[in-house]
């Protein structure tokens, strides 16, 4: 979040007549990132570089497709006020909480489920799991904490001491766009606090691009490249999202890298980086605990890339072995 309360995003936007699919699309992504309407087609979030970078892509989006769209720094001076929104967004993510909470509950009460038994009634795990996914995802864009967090946490906990997590399935990544020679000790440059998508893309480079990269964290938005550098994971970057893939698959397809380790991998990052309903692996939660753990624990970013590095390292390690 920005040190002030009072700024804000706007997302102001106008979509092609006649394309309702793509109208639908944004609704969505809008909703999956927790933004709340201030009027017709203007959209609020926190100003923070996260939710930014939430905006810059449906900007993005929306430009392809021949709409219109703009994001605005803003403080609200008149009508609608600071605690007006920040209670909109309360509002919101408690309505969130309450609707899996009443999921949660009709789960706990249905027939045959029952403490003790081996083996409950067919499809409960992944219910369960999928409750889980989503009080994550709630929690993700939960800016100003509203209430039912804790209650839904408690349910969701019982349910779980009931079930095991569903089977996981894969994805083949796509084929090669660059060589490694390429890009041979350069320095990779990425924005400051780096998170899912950036550490794993950090690792990544490092393990099996190039060894000798070095790496610059700089400001979300404002920094021009120096010569000789690559962007990975930021606006206008060498390598960053490209329709539905996160950095990290873009990395594996431009440089045909095959090892099932790394689609395995692939899938957990895709699958936190964009808020997956449904991720295919249930060690997902996990992982994106770990990750959560090590940005909570480490303000700077060398220290966050040498804790997901061995995170990342020791996953690959265990998917070589379970996969080979």
């Amino acid at each position: 979040m920005t040190d002030d309360p009072n700024d804000w995003l706007l997302l102001i936007h106008r979509l092609p007549p006649r394309n309702p699919y793509l109208r639908v699309k944004v609704w969505r992504r809008l909703q999956r990132i927790g933004a709340v309407a201030a009027q017709n087609a203007v959209y609020v979030l926190p100003n923070s570089d996260a939710c930014r970078e939430h905006f810059e892509w449906i900007v993005r989006e929306v430009k392809q497709h021949g709409g219109i769209g703009s994001i605005c720094e803003a403080r609200f001076v008149e009508g609608l006020g600071d605690d007006e929104i920040r209670a909109a967004f309360v509002d919101a993510r408690a309505r969130d909480y309450q609707a899996i909470a009443e999921d949660a509950e009709k789960l706990l009460h249905t027939p045959k489920v029952r403490p003790g038994r081996s083996r409950q009634p067919a499809g409960f795990a992944a219910a369960v799991e999928r409750l889980r996914r989503r009080k994550e995802e709630v929690l993700a864009i939960d800016y100003f904490p509203a209430n039912g967090s804790d209650e839904l946490e408690r349910l969701i906990s019982r349910l779980e001491k009931l079930a095991r997590p569903a089977t996981p399935s894969s994805v083949e990544p796509p084929g090669p766009r660059w060589k490694q020679s390429d890009v041979k000790g350069r320095t990779w440059v990425t924005r400051k606090g780096i998170h899912v998508d950036r550490i794993a893309s950090a690792w990544l480079i490092r393990e099996f691009i190039d060894p000798e990269a070095r790496f610059k964290f700089v400001p979300a938005k404002g920094y021009e490249p120096e010569a000789g550098e690559l962007r990975f994971d930021m606006y206008d970057a060498e390598f960053t999202h490209d329709g539905d893939l996160c950095t990290f698959e873009v990395l594996i397809r431009d440089f045909a890298l095959s090892a099932a380790s790394l689609r395995a991998i692939a899938e957990i990052v895709h699958a936190i980086d964009l808020n997956v309903e449904e991720p295919p692996r249930p060690e997902t939660i996990g992982i994106a605990h770990a990750l959560e753990g090590i940005a909570r624990r480490h303000a700077g970013d060398d220290e966050r890339l040498q804790d997901g590095a061995a995170l990342f390292a020791a996953l690959d390690a265990y998917y070589r072995n379970k996969l080979r």
